[in-house]
């Protein structure tokens, strides 16, 4: 009876734990500006204006999200153009999806790991709230049997940096080859998966209403 006793108060602690955690993230109230910080695929590569990621998620949240995704940008160089869209859109919230492109260019992970930590600690000092969506690892394995995976670092800065993090949305939807305009962008079914994978977690951690 007092292990029994102990399990249920243990548990009854990690609920209280997890509830607290779920309470840093302040809610983002519809009108509020959110920013949509990424590459291609937060651009809306491979399907029609409208169709991006961004555009299906302001309509089902009523939030105003800028779209500030670039064909072919890196974290590298994204970090030039961040702090000048902050200034601009003062979002409260800004979802940063990045990464695919310094892959593709066979960058260490260690450095795109510190680009990307860089993004966050600019986006969390120019007051918003940050989300991180991981993003598949260029692995030609993972390709072939077309089961793609997080790339580890996002996991990583997640909990480094006490951000947010989006995880498998991104990679299942590359893992279907009906959901994709190409081996690297989603198509029109595929970002509003992505979109539906993003809300559900944006709901789950409390900024979405």
């Amino acid at each position: 009876m007092q292990r029994r006793t102990c399990w249920i108060a243990l548990g009854s602690l990690a609920l209280l734990v997890a509830c607290g955690k779920s309470a840093r993230h302040a809610t983002v109230p519809a009108g509020q500006t959110v920013l949509a910080f990424g590459d291609s695929v937060t651009f809306g590569t491979g399907a029609a204006p409208g169709e991006d990621w961004p555009t299906l998620l302001a309509a089902a949240t009523g939030w105003r999200v800028v779209n500030a995704g670039v064909p072919g940008d890196t974290a590298l160089a994204a970090q030039d153009r961040l702090p000048a869209l902050l200034a601009e859109h003062r979002p409260a919230l800004v979802i940063v999806e990045i990464g695919g492109n310094d892959f593709l260019r066979r960058r260490p992970a260690a450095e795109v790991k510190e680009d990307i930590r860089r993004l966050l600690q600019a986006a969390r000092a120019g007051g918003a709230q940050v989300v991180l969506v991981a993003v598949p690892a260029l692995s030609l394995m993972a390709a072939v049997a077309g089961r793609p995976s997080d790339a580890p670092l996002y996991a990583e800065l997640a909990d480094e940096e006490q951000v947010a993090l989006v995880p498998e949305v991104f990679s299942a939807v590359l893992g279907d080859p009906t959901l994709r305009a190409d081996a690297i962008h989603p198509n029109a079914a595929g970002y509003r998966q992505l979109a539906q994978g993003l809300l559900q977690r944006l709901k789950a951690l409390g900024y979405a209403p």
